[in-house]
């Protein structure tokens, strides 16, 4: 069942003749998850603050869960959505984790102890129980974007959009973040679409939409993409490590059975080959 719908959907920023997004058309399978790629400036977050209805489009349709966004559906919609931003010190409004979490839920007018129910649940859900007393300021990059995932995950949506939610951490952070958005997935059946630049990241997607000067080049599997040098070359990305390094192997004359998306598994895959194993 489609979840998120676009038709002919068209977007130009004031005093702009040059349009940010152009005649996009696709859609979003109920529990897929979908990440949007293309270089900078290709519209990728223009796309999902449409989406998200925090700007509204010159044309087309978006039809989130049945409803077509608009004035009258736009609270609605907007329950249904959450959205974790790409600095997280730019979404704390609160002196302690708790407070900042349950801060969302104000605005739907949930009761004072549901709120606080909700907000326990989910810091627990996202390993952040033990700090809910804590200071955000006080806590890691991959900490803070936890809790604004937390927050999110309080007002109960399905879809979860992230934009470059992970693009400012190290690698343990953002491995922190993408292993507890995994997780969150599997047990709630969330929709996520994510925005990343970063190809070395979309191993967990289901489907990949990259987009160049706001119109759609490809919508497609991972693997399909990594395999068009054509296509990726034209849109100014390149192979990430492992696949680059997979491909020139194959060229050396080591045959795979399958594509490896994970350092450990190839690495495994390699001993087996060279030992005998």
């Amino acid at each position: 069942m489609k979840i998120i719908e676009t038709k002919n959907l068209n977007y130009s920023y004031t005093q702009s003749s040059i349009r940010s997004i152009e005649n996009v058309n696709f859609s979003v399978l109920d529990g897929e998850w979908i990440t949007i790629v293309g270089k900078n400036g290709s519209g990728k977050s223009t796309l999902i603050r449409l989406l998200g209805g925090l700007l509204k489009a010159d044309s087309g349709k978006i039809i989130i869960d049945g409803l077509t966004l608009s004035e009258k559906t736009l609270w609605e919609i907007r329950k249904k959505i959450g959205i974790v931003f790409q600095n997280p010190d730019n979404q704390f409004v609160s002196g302690s984790v708790i407070e900042d979490v349950a801060f969302g839920m104000e605005n739907y007018q949930i009761p004072q102890e549901e709120m606080l129910v909700r907000a326990q649940q989910a810091l627990k859900t996202v390993g952040m129980i033990d700090f809910a007393e804590k200071s955000p300021v006080r806590l890691s990059g991959g900490q803070k974007q936890r809790v604004a995932i937390a927050g999110v995950l309080a007002i109960q949506p399905k879809i979860l959009i992230l934009d470059e939610a992970a693009s400012m951490l190290d690698p343990d952070g953002r491995d922190e973040v993408w292993q507890t958005i995994k997780k969150l997935k599997e047990q709630q059946n969330l929709t996520v679409i994510s925005v990343n630049h970063d190809l070395n990241e979309l191993n967990l997607s289901d489907r990949v939409i990259l987009l160049n000067d706001g119109k759609i080049a490809a919508d497609t599997k991972i693997n399909q993409l990594f395999s068009d040098s054509e296509l990726l070359s034209k849109n100014d990305l390149k192979l990430p490590f492992l696949q680059q390094l997979q491909k020139d192997l194959r060229e050396s004359g080591i045959n795979f059975t399958q594509e490896y998306h994970h350092q450990r598994e190839l690495v495994n895959f390699l001993w087996k080959s060279i030992s005998g194993t």
